[in-house]
């Protein structure tokens, strides 16, 4: 039965909406990795103050606690984009391919931070920084 209206498709570019969104979680938990277990005085994770607890941490938890909060903070333009570029009719492949590619170069970049290579992380930033570019104008006439 035709009720008039229409049905939204959740493009591939949605769900890498919720891929992005998912990320910072993925470093925090990368952050706290073994420490659920261990006793606070032993200086294992305290869910009383996680904060305080993260801000604590050394080496590759704290480079995992840093890509946590760029994955956040690069949040915004990303779903704006994504949001904008669908409004303004961008073609639906290519935007999809964009979306994917600046996943793709967000999880590269949480790696390279990991690893602790500042300057082929800051390149991998710069290029995702491009493709979110790219997909807010994708729909531009």
């Amino acid at each position: 039965m035709n009720t008039g209206m229409s049905v939204a498709r959740f493009t591939v570019a949605y769900w890498c909406v919720l891929i992005a969104v998912l990320l910072p979680i993925v470093c925090t938990g990368i952050a706290k990795w073994g420490m659920f277990g261990k006793p606070r005085r032993d200086g294992g994770y305290d869910n009383a103050n996680p904060r305080a607890w993260l801000a604590r941490q050394t080496d590759w938890r704290a480079r995992a606690n840093a890509a946590q909060a760029n994955s956040f903070e690069a949040l915004p333009f990303f779903i704006g984009a994504v949001i904008i570029a669908h409004q303004l009719g961008a073609p639906q492949t290519p935007l999809d391919l964009l979306a994917f590619v600046f996943i793709f170069l967000r999880l590269l970049y949480i790696m390279m931070y990991l690893a602790n290579l500042p300057m082929i992380r800051t390149g991998v930033w710069t290029l995702a920084f491009a493709v979110n570019i790219a997909i807010l104008f994708a729909g531009y006439r």
